[in-house]
């Protein structure tokens, strides 16, 4: 599969750390030109940097932006522009979460999160999904959550948006059909990254996956065209069935009763 993205430009949001560099590095081993989103310059340029060194090449781009600002997906599409950028392949990875009682947790990063998962991912993916389908070829990857099956109590507004990117993603699909267009959702499951940094919340070592593995499965699953993507361990694939299956009531009790083992019940900000 490592050729399967050669003369792809592909834009990759969230790209200074965790999954969305592993995502970067890995279009970049199997061949594709890597346009780097964040908000983080020095991190962008060190990745820049190492890609260009590692595969003899020049033309990683870097783009520094804010998703969540009002502006921001627009000033983002408008660099591009400006840059005479082409986007074969978006991948919308950028994304952020909160842990702990909704009513007892600060409001912001909770709204912050909203503005990335949901309205970052829109935004851009209307503006670059219409010029794709002019075009009649590439494709979308929005990266979803196996969070998104099923309310998760003390991480409501976290799973209410990948809910968002799920349903959106399976719309889009079915209205870009016969277009040329591809777009895939992908649901991964616990990841070992960053994600709770700054709070009392952790994630098991042992029942997360690697941000590497994720990247790479998700990219064979795209190459194959497949219209959706699990690329964790088959248990959390496993895991979406429930909310499928039983009664609403009887999910969300055990969705709490998981994470108040994970004690996600008693998160709080580290000092």
């Amino acid at each position: 599969m490592r050729d399967d993205y050669r003369g792809v430009t592909a834009l990759v949001t969230g790209a200074s750390k965790g999954l969305g560099r592993a995502y970067a590095l890995e279009l970049a081993r199997r061949g594709a030109r890597v346009i780097l989103l964040a908000r983080s310059e020095a991190d962008l340029r060190e990745l820049a940097a190492q890609i260009d060194e590692a595969h003899g090449r020049q033309d990683t781009e870097v783009i520094v932006g804010d998703l969540t600002a009002q502006d921001g997906p627009e000033r983002i599409v408008r660099e591009l522009h400006d840059r005479g950028l082409t986007v074969d392949l978006l991948l919308n990875n950028a994304g952020m979460g909160s842990a702990g009682p909704f009513l007892t947790r600060p409001l912001q990063p909770q709204l912050n999160s909203v503005s990335l998962n949901v309205s970052g991912l829109l935004a851009l993916t209307h503006a670059i999904g219409a010029e794709l389908v002019a075009r009649g070829s590439g494709g979308i990857i929005n990266v979803s959550s196996t969070a998104a099956f099923q309310p998760l109590p003390y991480q409501a507004s976290y799973a209410a948006t990948k809910a968002f990117v799920l349903s959106f993603s399976e719309a889009l699909a079915e209205e870009l059909r016969g277009t040329g267009v591809h777009v895939m959702a992908a649901h991964p499951g616990a990841i070992a990254t960053g994600f709770f940094d700054g709070t009392s919340a952790t994630i098991d070592s042992r029942v997360a996956d690697t941000p590497e593995g994720i990247a790479a499965r998700t990219l064979d699953d795209y190459a194959r065209r497949r219209a959706v993507s699990y690329p964790g361990r088959a248990v959390t694939r496993a895991m979406t069935w429930p909310a499928r299956l039983l009664p609403r009531t009887a999910v969300v009790r055990l969705a709490a009763a998981l994470n108040r083992r994970m004690r996600l019940h008693e998160t709080v900000d580290l000092v």
